[in-house]
């Protein structure tokens, strides 16, 4: 065995030999363990001793640590599994409310009369409104969902009338139920079909085949190609609206979004209960969104010519949004519009024409699927097989024609107002939601902007509320639970006030190192496999002992 610190030996030996640290990490991904652990202190507040504990990271990118996120994958896989081929009506029914939050409830009822009665009166509210404050976090922090207030902002309203351009779709009466409908074979046998759907975006230009770049990158349309994707989710929450309209009962659904060779987003979508194919496909041409957003044909700043910020400026209503400045004009001193400003003028235009409007490709994919056959274990397998890594990770780096369309597409999004607060909008002579000093066209810091992303911000996984009657929480609690008693240990519930947890600093002295802390992890998790394999062994032994007897 060669030692590396034999001065015999040249520089070039010595940088071949592996790294102890990155052997240790290897080791850990090997054993399942997190690469990236996050030490936390524990104080129990019972016996006042303090415990640094390594958690895991939770990543869910097969780049950042590959063990977690295959977890995480595996999680998403049971949950899809679960609630995909449900026979039973999922159990949503609320608790009865406690003595305690029947208190600050009628507490708050009598705050908030004595609130009306002095403003009536004409005295000083704060007070009481910083009582009410307090009294709707505490009803927030003892176990109740929603809140008494509502809604505080007036929601605008638009026109539903559909688009003269889009067919219209069929309702049928609304029944209360999640589940679909079940089918009777001749031979008795009962079947609760579901469905499997992919759509995709339209086409921007020719494509490649199998290359996933364009034919002519001059004539695709990648301004067209960026404002879909930045706004994909909204077009798949339109399409779940029209699907349950058509449906006629509450469709749940789990899918996944994933990237095209052409970088497109496109989705997967898991839909429990099933409908005519021809119908799907109806609803998925019928259906669009409309982003109605200020212009942005006309570009009013760039370069050195961008708006200035100001704090103190002449202004007669009060700030919008809590802002404490505005933007203007370098040049005449103009103030910009805000954004709510813009929206108003968008609204009194009647002939205004919506931002962008979103549709999906004339490719719809419908397959049926029946529980526990092949086919569902194999699209259950494609809608997680994406979801360790980030859009742009599907990318051939050994592609130059690939990564230069995957560049041009970056750049159409550069400038591309991704949300109300981007501070794009400044380009187009328009003040960004909740504005403030430092924003820069063409350096926004959203997800969307993110080469690795391509633009899709949203979630890459979309569950319906009652899709398994499980948060993924609990999924991992099940998990957690199987293991508990396969080990024989039993799962004591946890007091939640117990424990105090703060993050440790950097550069904490008591902290072991990195290759430390994985090696105690991966003994660890050994410990726990060699449990598991030895009472698997013991089950399987008296499995056949049972059957020796039997014969």
């Amino acid at each position: 065995m060669t030692n590396p610190t034999d001065r015999a030996l040249s520089r070039a030996e010595r940088q071949a030999m592996p790294v102890a640290l990155d052997v240790a990490v290897e080791i850990a991904k090997h054993n399942g363990v997190c690469i990236r652990p996050v030490v936390l202190r524990r104080l129990d507040t019972h016996t006042g001793t303090t415990e640094d504990v390594n958690v895991p990271c939770g990543t869910t990118m097969e780049a950042k640590c590959p063990p977690c996120a295959k977890r995480n994958r595996y999680l998403r896989m049971a949950q899809c599994r679960e609630g995909w081929h449900l026979d039973a009506e999922p159990s949503i029914t609320p608790d009865e409310p406690t003595e305690e939050q029947r208190w600050l409830v009628e507490f708050r009822a009598d705050m908030q009369a004595q609130r009306d009665a002095a403003d009536k009166a004409g005295d000083d509210t704060t007070d009481l409104d910083a009582v009410l404050v307090g009294l709707d976090e505490e009803i927030s922090a003892a176990g109740m969902r929603g809140n008494l207030l509502g809604r505080t902002a007036a929601k605008r309203n638009r026109s539903t009338r559909r688009r003269q351009d889009a067919p219209d779709l069929p309702k049928r009466v609304r029944q209360n139920t999640t589940l679909g409908r079940t089918f009777t074979s001749s031979d008795g046998k009962a079947y609760r079909p579901s469905l499997f759907i992919t759509l995709t975006l339209p086409s921007y230009g020719k494509i490649r085949a199998g290359q996933g770049v364009p034919v002519d990158p001059d004539t695709y349309d990648y301004p067209r190609a960026a404002r879909d994707a930045l706004h994909f989710s909204k077009l798949v929450d339109r399409f779940v609206q029209n699907l349950r309209r058509v449906a006629g009962y509450d469709v749940q659904y789990f899918s996944s979004v994933e990237p095209q060779k052409r970088l497109a987003p496109h989705l997967h979508m898991a839909v429990r209960g099933t409908m005519p194919r021809a119908e799907i496909k109806a609803i998925a041409a019928a259906t669009y969104h409309q982003v109605w957003w200020p212009s942005v044909d006309e570009v009013r700043f760039e370069g050195e010519h961008l708006p200035v910020w100001t704090e103190r400026p002449e202004r007669a209503e009060p700030y919008p949004d809590g802002q404490d400045g505005d933007y203007l004009d370098p040049a005449t001193g103009e103030l910009l519009p805000t954004w709510h400003e813009a929206l108003n003028r968008l609204d009194a235009d009647e002939d205004a024409e919506p931002l962008h409007v979103v549709r999906f490709g004339p490719q719809v994919d419908v397959q049926g699927v029946l529980s526990g056959t092949p086919d569902a274990d194999q699209c259950i397998r494609y809608l997680s097989k994406y979801l360790t890594k980030s859009l742009g990770d599907t990318l051939d780096a050994d592609n130059p024609a690939q990564r230069a369309h995957a560049a041009r597409m970056t750049e159409a999004l550069r400038y591309e107002p991704c949300s109300p607060a981007c501070p794009n909008w400044l380009r187009y002579g328009v003040q960004p939601k909740n504005a403030k000093a430092g924003m820069a066209p063409g350096r926004c810091r959203g997800k969307a902007h993110k080469p690795e992303h391509l633009g899709y911000a949203g979630r890459r996984v979309l569950v319906s509320r009652k899709w398994s009657n499980k948060t993924l929480s609990e999924h991992k609690r099940d998990r957690r639970t199987w293991v508990l008693e396969a080990l024989g240990l039993a799962d004591q519930p946890t007091d939640l006030h117990r424990y105090v947890w703060k993050p440790v600093p950097a550069g904490d002295d008591n902290i072991p190192s990195l290759a430390l802390r994985l090696l105690r992890m991966v003994a660890e998790r050994q410990r726990w496999r060699a449990t598991l394999l030895a009472l698997e062994a013991r089950a399987t032994g008296q499995d056949l002992s049972a059957m020796r007897e039997a014969a």
